[in-house]
């Protein structure tokens, strides 16, 4: 089991109050020690003193008789509070202020005592023991003496003495330290409380920090190395976050250039995984919506070996070509792709951009159609004006008949001019040089207007036309003659492919305030696949019977067109009782 961690505080605490308690017990130890010695030779300088006079004494009673000496021991002992010991030149004991009589006779000689012979030796002997005697410590200090009956001087002191000043050292040292301790104690919790309370502060903002909040603090660390460390710290981090911004903000800008670009881009990495795609490359690729592609190989995403072989050929480090390709799950579009290498400190990969050309591929379709279909449509007038006018020139004159084929060369002829008036038309839409000229106009008016010039189609055709204009449709603001183009093709369109003897419905009605036109024929219908189609240039569902009425395939193009220029909506469906129906919707009376 893992013990706990002490928190920093309190190891802080806990060092710096051993380290003050051991330095104040090395101090009381120290000055215990200090203070012993300090006694101990102050006792020993009294008792040299002392010893010394002792001996002066003895010098200056020489007549004493040998039975005072000891009585003279008694006395100068009572006198310095010491053990006085005279010893003669022999060793023997002959005056002791603790011992008398029998027992004074009974004490050893005392000649070979280590102060004794120091003090015969150099003058002054020194020596601390144990007394058997008395059963104490003993500090002895023997002198020579100039006396005839005494020839060394010695005192004795017990330790004791010594001890007990040191107990009392001892006591105000053990107060000392005690106190010592307590204010140790109190030093170390300051220290500690205002060393944990700047660390807490750091911790403080090194959080926020970590929360994303750079802004500079308004702690102030100290000048000491934790404050020096904290500030090259802070602003360490103020350098990354600005990196930090630019790199944020660099990347914001690189991810609305690649939102907004209508080119697809991918970029993998030297082992082949997508490491970008942008919005218009998953729409380009069709990847669902969930489907970011980040992480995956790329040729899960494109399966081309050509676009395999330029990306491989751009990780290699050389120009790869671009490469137009259409995929399995999208064939309706085609692109061109194009991969270059991307070279980075410590890394290298590369980028596919991806080109959308489906729309170009189209219009150059619908232009060479369009060319083809001009062709066309010009080819056969011409070739067969071009055959009766042979005719005539070879053979021999009829009259009936040269009518026959004039009327014939006429027909082409104003066929011809028609389509060359509606591809100008559509030149002008298309150059934007079609004019608007807006005005309010009567719906009844213009339709009026288209079927007196149909009159005679639709007579012809014993065909009926119909109106059904429900309240507030009487006048649109737009553009009388353009109104009036677009009824005539609908309504025209819808008599030529309508059977004989049916009838064609003009309807008019309000929605959500937009006038919808609506022209319907009882004829066979489009089929579903060609509704998307029949607004196209030259588009015929039928075209024998198109060139049979004398359409150019041109009508329908300029009905859509011109109705984009009023701001409306043409579509054409089928109707569940049959026959086809156009609905215009235009914006309302303004």
């Amino acid at each position: 089991m893992k013990s706990p961690t002490l928190r920093f505080r309190t190891q802080v605490f806990l060092a710096a109050f051993g380290a003050m308690a051991i330095a104040v017990g090395l101090v009381a130890l120290l000055e215990s020690s200090s203070v012993r010695a300090q006694i101990r030779d102050r006792i020993e300088r009294t008792l040299v003193t002392q010893a010394r006079m002792a001996a002066e004494v003895l010098a200056h009673h020489a007549q004493i008789a040998p039975g005072e000496i000891d009585d003279e021991a008694d006395t100068i002992g009572g006198m310095l509070d010491a053990r006085v010991t005279f010893i003669a030149a022999d060793g023997t004991v002959v005056g002791d202020s603790a011992e008398d009589g029998a027992d004074l006779a009974a004490l050893e000689n005392h000649g070979r005592r280590p102060e004794v012979v120091a003090a015969r030796q150099s003058g002054l002997g020194v020596a601390q023991r144990h007394s058997a005697t008395l059963g104490v410590d003993m500090l002895y200090v023997a002198v020579p003496a100039r006396g005839p009956e005494v020839a060394i001087v010695r005192l004795a002191l017990p330790l004791t003495e010594v001890d007990h000043q040191l107990a009392v050292v001892r006591r105000v040292s053990l107060i000392a330290l005690g106190t010592g301790l307590v204010v140790a104690l109190a030093l170390s919790w300051f220290a500690s409380l205002l060393l944990s309370r700047r660390l807490t502060a750091i911790a403080a903002v090194a959080r926020r920090y970590a929360a994303g909040d750079l802004s500079r603090p308004s702690y102030d660390y100290g000048s000491d190395e934790i404050g020096t460390v904290a500030r090259v710290l802070d602003q360490s981090v103020q350098e990354l976050g600005r990196r930090m911004s630019e790199l944020a903000s660099d990347r914001a800008r690189m991810e609305a250039i690649l939102t907004g670009m209508v080119e697809g881009v991918m970029v993998v990495d030297d082992q082949g995984r997508v490491q970008l795609l942008n919005e218009a490359a998953r729409r380009m690729l069709a990847l669902e919506d969930a489907d970011t592609g980040v992480g995956r190989p790329f040729l899960e995403i494109i399966r081309h070996p050509d676009i395999a072989a330029g990306i491989d050929a751009a990780l290699a480090g050389r120009a790869a070509q671009g490469q137009e390709f259409t995929l399995q799950r999208d064939p309706g579009r085609t692109f061109v792709a194009r991969a270059a290498p991307v070279a980075a400190p410590g890394a290298r990969g590369a980028v596919l951009v991806l080109h959308d050309i489906s729309d170009l591929r189209r219009a150059d379709q619908i232009r060479r159609d369009f060319v083809a279909n001009v062709s066309h449509e010009l080819r056969t007038p011409l070739t067969a004006i071009r055959g009766y006018v042979e005719t005539l020139m070879d053979a021999p004159a009829d009259p009936d008949a040269n009518r026959r084929f004039l009327e014939i060369i006429a027909r082409h002829g104003h066929r011809m001019e028609r389509l060359v008036k509606d591809l100008l038309r559509l030149a002008r839409i298309d150059a934007g040089q079609e004019t608007l000229d807006l005005s309010e106009c009567s719906i009844e008016a213009v339709v009026g207007g288209v079927l007196t010039e149909l009159t005679p189609v639709i007579t012809s055709r014993r065909q009926t036309v119909h109106t059904d204009a429900q309240p507030g449709t009487a006048t649109v603001t737009g553009d009388p003659a353009k109104l009036h183009d677009i009824l005539r093709n609908l309504i025209e369109n819808a008599v030529s492919y309508a059977p004989e003897g049916t009838t064609v419905v003009v309807g008019s009605r309000l929605d959500n305030d937009r006038l919808v036109i609506t022209v319907a024929d009882e004829g066979p219908g489009i089929p579903e696949a060609e509704l998307t189609r029949i607004f196209e240039r030259f588009y015929r569902v039928d075209r024998a019977r198109s060139r049979e009425a004398g359409g150019t395939g041109l009508g329908l193009s300029i009905v859509k067109n011109l109705v984009g220029l009023l701001g409306g909506a043409v579509s054409a469906a089928n109707r569940p009782e049959g026959g086809a129906i156009f609905t215009v919707t235009l914006p309302g009376k303004s």
